[in-house]
């Protein structure tokens, strides 16, 4: 099948970026980064992104006098690489209404967290404040609202009573790095589509998010629950 093009958008390490180019180069992801873009110069991201052979740039938000001006910059850079989908890892930028507009059903973001549950930062430490007994990640349409566009998929972590902020990140982290390869490949499959507002997958639209517990590693088909109408 074709390969699917995608721009990677980063703040940081870059692990969720690491995680992608680990599946495609084992053949498990039928896509092709064609660019890494971050919006901090020092990311570590973008080292990665050079050591894999993928362009790297950095377009500084400080740079720009205003958070419109860096959107229609940012803009500029993705649409030059053309493509069908732009893939959200770590990049800690709230994006204007127009921004996401423009790239409305093919941008997509994950979220340390079992949305709509904490949004925003800070979700390991206000997990454990609230004494939830789950924690996990969250892989979504990107919307205007903040962490609010709709659920794909979803890894549930048990919470542990010897659990702090920095263990529970890890765990939450390693389940990321299982559902980002996963939801991109479905795309490039054309499994997955956002359809006024509503999360489609396989011809259906999902009444609920899928979870990563109830996939088989073999096909990804099994699901808890059956998309509903």
């Amino acid at each position: 099948m074709p390969k699917l093009p995608i721009v990677v958008l980063i703040s940081g390490s870059g692990s969720n970026l690491q995680a992608l180019i680990n599946a495609i180069a084992r053949g498990e992801l039928s896509a092709e980064i064609h660019a890494v873009i971050s919006n901090r110069p020092d990311a570590g991201g973008l080292q990665r992104a050079r050591a894999a052979g993928i362009p790297a740039e950095a377009l500084d938000h400080t740079a720009f006098e205003s958070r419109a001006a860096f959107d229609q910059a940012l803009q500029a850079h993705i649409d030059r690489y053309a493509p069908e989908l732009v893939v959200l890892a770590g990049f800690m930028r709230l994006l204007s209404d127009d921004f996401v507009a423009h790239y409305s059903g093919r941008m997509i973001n994950i979220h340390p967290s079992l949305l709509p549950a904490y949004t925003g930062l800070n979700t390991h430490q206000r997990v454990l404040d609230a004494g939830d007994k789950q924690h996990g990640a969250s892989v979504h349409f990107v919307t205007a609202e903040l962490d609010g566009g709709p659920v794909i998929l979803q890894a549930t972590v048990a919470v542990q009573p010897t659990d702090n902020a920095q263990t529970l990140a890890a765990r939450v982290l390693t389940q990321e790095h299982r559902l980002y390869p996963r939801v991109v490949q479905w795309f490039a499959e054309g499994r997955l589509q956002l359809r006024d507002g509503q999360v489609w997958f396989d011809g259906a639209a999902l009444s609920q998010p899928l979870q990563l517990e109830a996939l088989p590693d073999e096909d990804g088909m099994a699901r808890q629950g059956e998309p509903g109408q």
